[in-house]
């Protein structure tokens, strides 16, 4: 297959460590060295893809028919992406293989699981489907998360075994669940920590000391101290941190995804707390309304900022395009988002990018992305390991 057109491409990096040498199977590595990476630069060209592999030619170009034309992209990432949760709980491997199918074919060609409570680990095996990284099941307390989808730990105190046990089943990530209503206060319930700080010191180490890196689940302001403090590498969803807690992140190296989607739903969570849960209701109401300025702020704050949909439950797969142009919407440059969720979002977690001898992981767009991130909705074509998976029939 030869493309010719414009690559996001990083020409003077060497393919990173012995990961995956046929692009299928076998496990990412664990330890990458964020903001070390040279950066991508867009380069102007023509490539031939062989064996799987994506090679520049360098020289002219005369007389080379171009197989495909446009704009390419490493493939997309979601980091926050669920394999195996359905709309009504855990879901079977039909429809597994169709989540995964609608993520492929929106451009998303690697995903970190982010919690469920099926074994999906099958979806590694298919070389049709995007690279799948697996975080085991969320982990949180009795009645302090969604039904059905946590480990759930009774006394803190075992927490660290626990995370320690999911660091070993996955694949260099776990996800605990920091924060969550706590219906036991009635009308004064409210988002509050599952975890003592203590506890979650010890736990955040041992999933550490198993080579593992911690993504949680946090909506509130009140758990993010713990958080960081203890440690953890990725703070899903982030609403209620404020400026002094993003600066402290940027600091530490602590990534941040901020799920925009998931947060356009906080005003129907609010509903439907209703009369019982006012509270929880009036902070959910206020994130809502301060979702824009929040993010915003978030962008401007210096923090690694990762790319995910939540998809799985209330979100559909294969949204990564509206999830960037909610981005966009709140003045990020397109530069920067198509860096953020592509060769970024891939150096987090150890993936390579679009260099010389990589996988062919790549989106093929019909216009320039830089322009108009909406052409993020329409691939013109999505090769995965080196063969065209999906897309329009045009060159």
């Amino acid at each position: 297959m030869i493309f010719s057109g414009w690559m996001l491409w990083r020409d003077d990096v060497a393919v990173p460590g012995p990961a995956r040498a046929d692009g299928v199977g076998s496990r990412p590595p664990t330890d990458t060295t964020r903001g070390a990476a040279a950066p991508a630069t867009w380069v102007q060209g023509t490539w031939e893809v062989r064996g799987g592999r994506v090679e520049r030619l360098h020289g002219p170009a005369a007389g080379i028919r171009a197989d495909l034309t446009g704009w390419a992209l490493p493939g997309l990432v979601d980091v926050h992406c669920h394999i195996g949760i359905g709309s009504s709980g855990p879901a079977g491997p039909e429809e597994q293989e169709r989540q995964a199918v609608a993520d492929r074919d929106s451009g998303v060609l690697a995903v970190r699981d982010c919690g469920v409570p099926v074994d999906n680990s099958w979806v590694q095996d298919r070389g049709d489907l995007p690279l799948l990284v697996r975080a085991g099941r969320h982990v949180a307390r009795p009645r302090r998360y969604i039904r059905d989808l946590a480990v759930e730990v009774e006394d803190p105190r075992l927490l660290p075994a626990e995370l320690a046990r999911q660091a070993r089943a996955g694949d260099g990530w776990v996800k605990i669940v920091a924060d969550w209503i706590d219906r036991s206060g009635g009308a004064d319930s409210d988002l509050e920590p599952l975890w003592p700080r203590d506890v979650l010191v010890d736990a955040v180490a041992a999933a550490h000391a198993e080579g593992a890196r911690v993504a949680a689940h946090c909506f509130s302001h009140t758990a993010v101290d713990d958080l960081i403090e203890a440690g953890v590498d990725d703070i899903e969803h982030g609403t209620g941190m404020d400026d002094d807690q993003f600066a402290e992140a940027a600091a530490r190296g602590v990534t941040v995804t901020p799920t925009l989607l998931q947060v356009e739903l906080f005003a129907d969570f609010a509903d439907r707390a209703g009369h019982r849960y006012p509270r929880y209701g009036a902070t959910m109401r206020a994130m809502h309304r301060g979702r824009r300025d929040h993010a915003e702020r978030l962008f401007a704050s210096g923090v690694h900022v990762l790319p995910g949909t939540d998809s799985g439950g209330y979100q559909e797969h294969g949204t990564i395009a509206s999830e960037l142009a909610l981005w966009g919407a709140i003045g990020v440059e397109p530069a920067r988002v198509l860096d953020l969720a592509t060769w970024r979002a891939r150096d987090v977690l150890g993936l390579e990018s679009l260099l010389p001898g990589a996988c062919a992981d790549l989106v093929v767009l019909g216009e320039d992305p830089r322009q108009d991130l909406s052409t993020l909705a329409h691939p013109r074509a999505v090769v995965l390991r080196g063969v065209r998976v999906a897309g329009g029939a045009g060159r």
